[in-house]
């Protein structure tokens, strides 16, 4: 099992010191962004551009995730264990019963196959 990270990347840092409005400035506003593995925990994002973010295998524990939209955001095996979803857009990959399992228990996201 992966284990959440602290990763050598500027925009990560400043998501870590709870400044959003600075990393939404500073991302790139186009490409990829790979924040993946990432430890995210207790944060509050609400306020996060995630468009096109790579979140795979990242833990969200506890953080607040209220409103953010995550429909171009890669969530696969991503854990938001006890994170606030309330007005959360997730990838349509998720299904409603597999964002609940990972609320509830800390399971890891997967992504419906088709």
């Amino acid at each position: 099992m992966n284990q959440p990270k602290q990763l050598d990347s500027p925009l990560f840092a400043l998501l870590r010191k709870d400044d959003v409005t600075a990393f939404n400035l500073e991302r790139p506003k186009q490409g990829p962004v790979d924040l993946s593995a990432g430890d995210f925990r207790g944060l509050d994002l609400r306020e996060i551009n995630a468009e096109g973010i790579d979140f795979s295998d990242a833990y969200f524990r506890s953080a607040d995730l209220r409103g953010v939209d995550f429909r171009t955001t890669r969530l696969e095996g991503a854990s938001i264990a006890h994170a606030q979803i309330s007005g959360a857009y997730f990838p349509p990959e998720l299904s409603a019963d597999e964002i609940l399992m990972s609320v509830n228990f800390g399971t890891r996201l997967r992504y419906r196959t088709r």
